[in-house]
């Protein structure tokens, strides 16, 4: 992409535009992260509904060790979020082109860290999968929280239960049948065709994002994180330069 462009996606200041560009493209890399992080340590680190659920499981079958190890991802995605909005805010307060890159940034760190475990996974398993599942759970609490913020929760990327329910709704009003089209504007059913649009793509792109995951973790193993994470250092970079270059002209 060109420098403007880049620089636009993460731009203190947002577009309509600018965020749902950049909610498919962090769409895509969920749901690469989450079909081929399931292929390689064996749990989707993003649906914290049923890990929840399975913590209740867990508790009444008396199966604390696996409840704790549910607890941690919980614990791990909240803490990823909780990361985010503390860049964010840091970040604003200091009037920083980087407000929202930062945690992009850090989250390309962690999935070079993610390729990295991966090496090892073979002779220390029982240490390598628990400690990759939680990295995993903490970059998808960052980047919903981050793209939860620019677009102020129209869009999610880590996670479809909002995006299916929001689409079923605006297909219900789609298809919903006026029979009087004369009648009281305010009982007239209309869809918002460019929400429901958005939700597609987004859907979409997170489905095209785990084929392509899946596919290449199969292939090539945990190597298939590097490319995920060099997209999103190339989305992050031009911004935190912004900031570099404003300092050391200082």
């Amino acid at each position: 992409m060109p420098v403007p462009t880049l620089r636009r996606l993460l731009a203190p200041q947002r577009s309509p535009g600018s965020n749902r560009k950049l909610g498919r493209i962090l769409a895509f890399v969920a749901g690469a992260i989450n079909a081929g992080g399931f292929l390689a340590v064996h749990r989707y680190t993003s649906h914290m509904t049923g890990i929840v659920s399975a913590i209740a499981d867990d508790l009444v079958l008396g199966q604390m060790a696996l409840a704790l190890g549910g607890a941690a991802s919980v614990g791990a995605f909240v803490a990823g979020a909780a990361t985010t909005a503390g860049f964010v805010h840091w970040a604003r307060r200091r009037q920083m082109h980087s407000e929202y890159a930062l945690s992009l940034l850090l989250e390309a760190v962690l999935l070079l860290v993610f390729g990295l475990l991966g090496a090892h996974l073979a002779w220390r398993a029982d240490l390598i999968v628990p400690a990759t599942v939680l990295l995993l759970c903490f970059v998808m609490g960052l980047q919903n929280a981050l793209i939860t913020k620019i677009s102020r929760a129209e869009i999610r990327t880590t996670h479809m239960t909002g995006i299916l329910t929001d689409l079923g709704i605006e297909l219900g009003r789609l298809f919903y049948w006026n029979r009087d089209p004369r009648a009281n504007a305010q009982y007239v059913v209309r869809a918002n065709r460019d929400r429901l649009r958005l939700h597609a793509q987004v859907l979409g792109c997170f489905l095209s994002g785990g084929i392509v995951g899946a596919a290449a973790f199969k292939s090539f193993g945990f190597v298939a994180a590097v490319p995920l994470a060099v997209l999103l250092a190339a989305l992050a970079v031009v911004p935190v330069l912004d900031d570099v270059r404003r300092m050391l002209a200082r």
